[in-house]
């Protein structure tokens, strides 16, 4: 009997080449960086959300009223704040108004520049409960932008809005029966940056 055996046979050693590291490593950056960006994005991408959803009490932005008027009247109640640092007063012309859902209505709040210098403010904004922040339609209002005073400068600033009929549908509505619209007025950034730098700066010599 002849002693043959069968060849041995082994499976090729599968070499990295140098161009694949480099691809690997450009992808996994690439990864990294992607991730980052979509970090830095989710906060202007989470304020669209919330004023498009009315998620966390965030009102609505709306051209006009539907001209349709409901059946159920609420309290709506107003609440103005000044950001510590921003030398200014802000109050709403009235506490509180009784409204109808549907029905448009306007309310003032007035501001006053108590600094001998002109300064630019923004206004945050929400309604409690949150709940009710998908119902509270605005119309128009001065937190859409940013206002600027001059030194000692007052200002009344009007604020237009309906809630929406459709409210009376929403089952956790139902024992609803008040709803604050509430401000804080901030410093705009620019008026940030420019305070802070004068800190930095510090006496000279």
């Amino acid at each position: 009997m002849s002693d043959l055996r069968a060849p041995e046979t082994k499976a090729p050693a599968r070499a990295r080449s140098p161009g694949g590291n480099v691809r690997y490593a450009i992808g996994a950056a690439s990864i990294a960086v992607g991730m980052l960006g979509l970090s830095y994005a989710a906060v202007p991408f989470y304020t669209l959300f919330c004023r498009a959803t009315g998620y966390e009490g965030t009102p609505q932005r709306v051209a006009g009223d539907d001209a349709r008027t409901g059946h159920r009247m609420l309290r709506i109640a107003f609440d103005a704040n000044v950001a510590p640092g921003l030398p200014w007063r802000f109050e709403p012309e009235t506490d509180a108004i009784h409204l109808r859902t549907g029905k448009a209505a306007t309310v003032f709040f007035r501001a006053e520049n108590r600094s001998d210098r002109a300064i630019a403010a923004t206004a945050v904004f929400n309604v409690t409960p949150e709940v009710a922040g998908g119902w509270f339609d605005k119309v128009q209002c001065f937190c859409f932008s940013e206002q600027r005073l001059g030194p000692h400068e007052t200002a009344e600033w009007p604020v237009v809005f309906f809630l929406d009929p459709k409210l009376e549908t929403d089952p956790s509505m139902a024992q609803v029966e008040s709803i604050t619209l509430s401000y804080t007025l901030f410093a705009a950034p620019a008026e940030r940056a420019s305070a802070g730098s004068d800190r930095r700066a510090g006496p000279a010599g």
